[in-house]
């Protein structure tokens, strides 16, 4: 892979139109939103809802195959601008200049969506470091890095939306998933901080919690057919976003469901199969 992102522009033509119909439908600035990790199942489904109200995008991904195919739909449904770039966002150090094109590309920008994560194997995890330490990176390390700079950026501006996808399973340490469960406590303990450095700068913090959401990463796992509708789950992202929220749960049982969980005694919760 090259060092330096690979950047494909593509923007979308709009139809001529006349003058007197510009006259009478002013046109309304469309919103300029960053993706980092567009190839998500969740990230893919959300920005077909942007698309499709016009948004200007930006998308960042690894495998350069499934990000053009991803910038190719959503420039049918609608977008009104896509660009692209193909980066590793594990590799920190590239994150300034990467995300500086990104806005120049975009001249501007309204919101910035992390969907940036792995699952990990929890049972190589238990068994080598370098596996946990890996998730850990991923899923905390590199979005650290990633909001530090867009956090900055945006109290400069007083103003702008960093939307991020934690999960209902950093709520509380479970023996299933307790090595991924761990990075997105930490991810989701970072974004409380920052949400309360950045509030009172004009800037949203948005803690996206969802639970197990169908999805290509999420197919193979045991009772995947029970699991949440992502196009359902995206609409009440993008909602979420346009509300300003600090904190999501989604689908909304996830919510008191955690609740639970998060106050049942220890004593009792260590002897539980979860």
């Amino acid at each position: 892979m090259s060092t330096q992102p690979s950047i494909q522009h593509s923007v979308l033509a709009a139809p001529a139109t006349p003058a007197a119909s510009l006259a009478a439908k002013p046109v309304t600035a469309s919103k300029k939103i960053l993706v980092l990790g567009a190839t998500s199942g969740i990230a893919e489904a959300t920005c077909r809802i942007w698309a499709a109200e016009g948004a200007s995008l930006f998308l960042v991904a690894r495998n350069a195959e499934k990000l053009a195919a991803v910038a190719a739909d959503l420039k049918v449904r609608g977008a009104q601008y896509v660009d692209t770039a193909v980066a590793d966002l594990d590799d920190t150090a590239k994150h300034p200049e990467l995300l500086a094109h990104a806005i120049n590309s975009l001249t501007g920008l309204d919101i910035a969506y992390l969907a940036h994560g792995v699952l990990g194997e929890q049972s190589a995890a238990e068994a080598d470091f370098e596996v946990a330490a890996q998730i850990f990176h991923t899923n905390l390390t590199a979005p650290v890095s990633l909001l530090t700079w867009l956090a900055n950026f945006f109290v400069q501006r007083h103003s702008g939306v960093l939307a991020v996808i934690s999960s209902v399973a950093g709520d509380r340490g479970r023996k299933s998933n307790y090595v991924y469960g761990a990075s997105k406590a930490g991810l989701s303990a970072f974004l409380g901080g920052l949400r309360n450095r950045v509030d009172r700068e004009g800037v949203t913090v948005l803690t996206i919690k969802p639970g197990p959401t169908k999805t290509a990463m999420t197919a193979s796992m045991k009772g995947s057919e029970k699991f949440a509708d992502v196009n359902v789950v995206a609409k009440s992202i993008v909602a979420a976003i346009a509300a300003k929220k600090d904190t999501l749960y989604v689908p909304f049982q996830w919510q008191p469901i955690m609740f639970i969980i998060r106050n049942i005694p220890e004593q009792v919760f260590k002897k539980l199969n979860l």
